[in-house]
């Protein structure tokens, strides 16, 4: 059996859908319309905990708050989460704020301050309206659940530029017992590949440690998250964060043993599933892209190629206006730093070579004009020089993206 098979997708799964976790949100008032604004995930049980973080210099508070949370146990047992500010270049002011959070979740939810992470997303350089953050923060625990209902009530309250919400569910068997990995996200502007996207959570019942879990959310966060691009800009909130409850019963897993295959590819494919989302649901866009570039000398090189292809304005550009311009994309390979052979390079646009051994070959123009009109448009790169591969995401780039940005304080 595939490493494939071996998982179902869960029909209306969510974050609460794993053994041990509820969810909710409610609107506390940040954000002008009457949408969620203030949501929570909840273990019944302390989780093995484990996040990766921002690049950006300029870390937002909540960041810091939770990463002390990580490293004191390794554990966490709620996740909060803001919208409409992002607490970010705040100050001592934001940081004693992010810390008020995290101590108003803990007596809210009965748990130890150091069980709490905090996050937030929106407008940077305000400071919050703790007023209405804290007597939201105390009603929270009313209105968590372990329903779908709660899976969505979180969704809605961690959307900021977002059209939909972003969640999925998977199921497979690990050592004879049902496992579930399930993660949301929010993300559509200020995405950039150094670090994830805006915000992650993924959720497992799985049992396994602090440590390996934080591995395979470095290895999945490299292959996914790191690998999807909207606008070239890395924001200072960035963040995922993996919860296990470890209350599926399987034995504990690590690396050695046989299903920890399986569950990577899981773990993974949930990872994919958020971050192709967010691309494709990107400020304006109107298509999703993804490129391949494959026969590269090293997977480094394969990604950071994919990467510059993917974010290059003017393929983006291409795309959007349904121009089959190979020359973007030949450009873009060519200043990614990477080792390239300049007399083996083929481009494929979908099914269409538009360039074999470097060297541009007569294709349908019109043919390519209308697959690149399409709402999916695949670009593969092959190099021809070893056997290494990467894939990157992103969204083309539109008068709209503009218009939205030009406009998102108001």
């Amino acid at each position: 059996m595939s490493q494939q098979a071996q998982f179902v997708v869960v029909e209306n799964g969510s974050v609460t859908t794993p053994k041990g976790f509820r969810a909710g949100g409610l609107h506390c008032g940040l954000k002008k319309t009457k949408r969620n604004d203030l949501g929570v995930i909840v273990c019944d049980v302390p989780a093995e905990a484990a996040g990766v973080y921002t690049l950006n210099a300029f870390q937002a508070a909540p960041l810091k708050v939770t990463q002390e949370s990580v490293a004191a146990e390794g554990k966490l047992q709620v996740m909060l989460v803001n919208s409409g500010n992002a607490n970010a270049c705040t100050g001592k002011q934001g940081e004693e704020d992010a810390r008020t959070m995290r101590a108003g979740a803990a007596t809210a939810f009965g748990v130890p301050e150091h069980y709490v992470g905090v996050t937030s997303t929106g407008v940077i350089g305000e400071l919050l309206k703790m007023d209405r953050v804290n007597p939201g923060i105390a009603e929270l625990p009313s209105v968590t659940s372990g329903d779908d209902e709660g899976g969505e009530a979180f969704c809605q309250a961690i959307l900021t530029t977002d059209l939909v919400k972003k969640m999925v569910c998977v199921r497979l068997t690990v050592n004879g017992k049902t496992v579930h990995v399930a993660g949301a996200a929010k993300g559509s502007g200020m995405i950039h590949p150094n670090m994830a996207t805006m915000l992650g959570f993924i959720t497992t019942d799985a049992a396994i440690s602090s440590a390996n879990l934080q591995k395979l959310l470095n290895r999945s966060t490299d292959m996914t998250f790191n690998m999807i691009t909207v606008d070239g800009d890395t924001s200072t909130n960035d963040m995922v964060v993996a919860m296990a409850s470890g209350l599926a019963g399987n034995a504990p897993l690590d690396a050695d043993q046989s299903d920890w295959d399986a569950f990577s590819y899981a773990f993974c494919y949930v990872g994919e599933y958020l971050a192709k989302a967010i691309a494709r649901d990107g400020e304006g866009a109107t298509k999703l892209i993804e490129v391949t570039v494959a026969g590269a000398a090293s997977e480094d090189a394969a990604r950071a190629i994919a990467k510059t292809v993917i974010g290059s304005s003017l393929v983006k550009s291409a795309c959007f206006g349904a121009d089959a311009n190979w020359g973007r994309i030949i450009a873009a390979v060519g200043r990614a730093g990477q080792p390239v052979n300049t007399e083996t390079v083929d481009i494929r646009l979908g099914d269409i070579p538009v360039l074999e051994q470097s060297r541009p070959i007569p294709f349908d123009d019109a043919k390519a004009t209308e697959y690149l009109q399409g709402e999916l448009v695949l670009i593969h790169v092959d190099l021809n020089m070893g056997s290494a591969a990467a894939t990157a995401w992103g969204c083309d780039l539109t008068y709209d993206y503009v218009r939205i940005n030009a406009a998102y304080r108001t």
